[in-house]
C-alpha cells in the first residue's frame, strides 16, 4: 500500500512538471507571435523551441526556473533567423529577435 501512495505522489509530481512546461511553452509562443507580428515579420512554424532551464534566484530572493526558448522567423519568406526568448517564471527577462526594442512593450501586453 505504501508503494502505490509514493507511485501516485511520484505520478502527481510528474504531471505538474509537465504541465507546468507545457504552460510556458504556449506562453513563450504568445509572446513570440507578438514580438513578430509587432516587428512586421513571420513566425516560422508557429512554434517555439525550448533549450534551456536552470535553476536561478528571483528578484524577492527565492528560487525559480528560467526557461529558455528559440523561435525562428523571417523577413520575407524566404530567409529563415533565429531568436531567443529568456523568462523568469512568466516574466521575459531577455529577448533576441527581430526587434529588441518590441520586448519591453511585449511584457505590458501579457496577461
Amino acid at each position: 500500500m505504501p508503494s502505490l501512495i509514493l507511485l501516485m505522489i511520484a505520478g502527481a509530481i510528474a504531471y505538474a512538471w509537465w504541465n507546468a512546461a507545457r504552460a510556458a511553452s504556449e506562453h513563450a509562443i504568445v509572446v513570440g507571435r507578438r514580438a513578430c507580428r509587432a516587428a512586421g515579420v513571420q513566425l516560422l512554424d508557429q512554434t517555439v523551441h525550448a533549450v534551456g532551464l536552470k535553476l536561478r534566484r528571483r528578484d524577492d530572493g527565492r528560487l525559480g526556473l528560467e526557461r529558455s526558448f528559440r523561435f525562428e522567423y523571417s523577413h520575407d519568406g524566404t530567409d529563415r533567423n533565429r531568436g531567443l526568448m529568456v523568462f523568469h517564471g512568466d516574466r521575459l527577462v531577455a529577448f533576441t529577435g527581430p526587434a529588441p526594442a518590441v520586448a519591453s512593450s511585449l511584457s505590458a501586453h501579457e496577461g
